[in-house]
């Protein structure tokens, strides 16, 4: 009999010890790994906010369609400036522009060139894939629809917002985007617990349970809630 009840002793000191580790453990690990996926749904949502940008000083409004945002960033050019060398703070005490020596350099008088010591020095202007200037090395045509879609989530895409009709005090309009997902999209598949506790907690503080970039409500110069 002794022997039975030290053995369900240790057993349950044993018990107790794992749940008093898991205890500790739990919300531990449940917050590496919500670091860790935050760091890339943010980046996801910076790119959304990059192409929103680039698509509203184009077309002067937002998209709340990512196949209409994709299609552009897919077909559309953007206009860059190639540049080779620099002026001098010689040169720039001297009266020299960067408009100035580009005109010098185009108008292709040699020795008007050479006197101003422009001879390294260029300007050209050309026109880019959207991609490539948005994105260099980071998304190509095959995988830019990946950008609408939120990380560890069940294949859902980011709330894409628009209020193209806002106006501001004096009567502006002012054009507004935003992106968002919720902690329940990205977070489902941790511990169910630990996920309520944080949507709990922002809800308490009235706060967006989630991440987002952006406002329809009001302009907040297309700021990101973690910022």
């Amino acid at each position: 009999m002794k022997t039975v009840i030290k053995i369900l002793l240790v057993a349950s000191i044993g018990l107790l010890s794992y749940f008093c580790i898991m205890s500790i453990m739990t919300p531990i690990n449940f917050d590496e790994s919500k670091t860790a996926r935050e760091k890339e749904i943010v980046q996801k949502l910076i790119d959304i906010r990059t192409a929103e940008t680039e698509y509203k000083n184009q077309k002067g409004v937002y998209t709340d369609k990512f196949d209409e945002l994709i299609k552009f960033l897919k077909t559309s050019k953007k206009k860059t400036v190639l540049k080779e060398g620099s002026l001098t703070d010689v040169q720039l005490e001297a009266g020299l522009t960067e408009l100035s020596a580009t005109k010098i350099v185009k108008r292709g008088n040699k020795k008007e060139i050479i006197a101003n010591g422009l001879q390294n020095f260029r300007r050209d202007t050309a026109y880019v894939s959207m991609l490539e200037a948005l994105f260099p090395n980071k998304y190509t045509a095959e995988t830019i629809e990946n950008i609408a879609f939120i990380p560890y989530s069940n294949n859902e895409k980011f709330d894409l917002k628009v209020n193209n009709d806002y106006k501001n005090s004096t009567g502006i309009k002012i054009p507004l985007f935003e992106a968002s997902t919720l902690y329940k999209q990205y977070l489902h598949d941790l511990n169910h617990q630990e996920m309520l506790n944080v949507i709990d907690i922002q809800v308490k503080l009235e706060k967006f349970p989630g991440l987002k970039v952006g406002s329809v409500d009001e302009p907040n110069n297309n700021a990101g809630n973690w910022e």
